[in-house]
């Protein structure tokens, strides 16, 4: 997975509009540590690309089930499915989810023990693997609505049944829509 840059969001857009134009469900396989950051990314308006990559997500009237692979973190991670329909979430053991990665969230909350310290790369080490012990994908999948914690193996068949699902509810969903792709 990678960042979610202006290009990106910009695709996922245009991906997304075309399956709920169509009605064609979508699987979303996640592996999404966010919004690229820094000055080039400013240049580019990631997040003025990345804030219509949401909206497209939460406009969508197409069943949607994401799969969460590896890393998902803030509001890019937050923009997997649109809660007022069929959509399922799940995550894989190697899930990894949340606001902040630990280490991000460590150096901002912690910011001022860990330059008062001696050693300031030890202390910073220390909370870290504190959080890391505390740190639970189970609690983590619940307050973050994921369904179902699934062995990889599992995907498949999962994806089948819900897909036989998501067609059988698509008739009810069919009529004129809102808006069609945008330009």
């Amino acid at each position: 997975g990678s960042w979610v840059t202006a290009q990106a969001a910009d695709k996922m857009v245009r991906f997304i509009d075309m399956g709920d134009t169509f009605h064609l469900p979508i699987v979303y396989f996640v592996d999404n540590p966010g919004f690229m950051i820094g000055v080039e990314a400013e240049k580019q308006a990631t997040i003025r690309f990345g804030a219509r990559f949401i909206f497209a997500v939460y406009q969508a009237t197409i069943p949607w089930c994401s799969i969460i692979l590896r890393k998902v973190f803030g509001v890019a991670g937050a923009a997997h499915g649109n809660h007022s329909r069929l959509n399922l979430r799940y995550a894989w053991p190697s899930g990894d989810w949340g606001s902040l990665p630990i280490e991000g969230g460590v150096q901002a909350a912690y910011r001022r023990q860990i330059e008062a310290a001696e050693d300031p790369q030890a202390l910073r080490e220390e909370i870290e693997k504190r959080l890391s012990k505390v740190t639970s994908p189970f609690l983590t999948a619940e307050m973050f609505g994921i369904e179902e914690i699934i062995d990889p193996r599992d995907t498949r068949p999962l994806l089948c049944e819900w897909i036989e699902t998501a067609y059988r509810l698509l008739p009810s969903e069919l009529g004129p829509k809102k808006r069609g792709l945008r330009p």
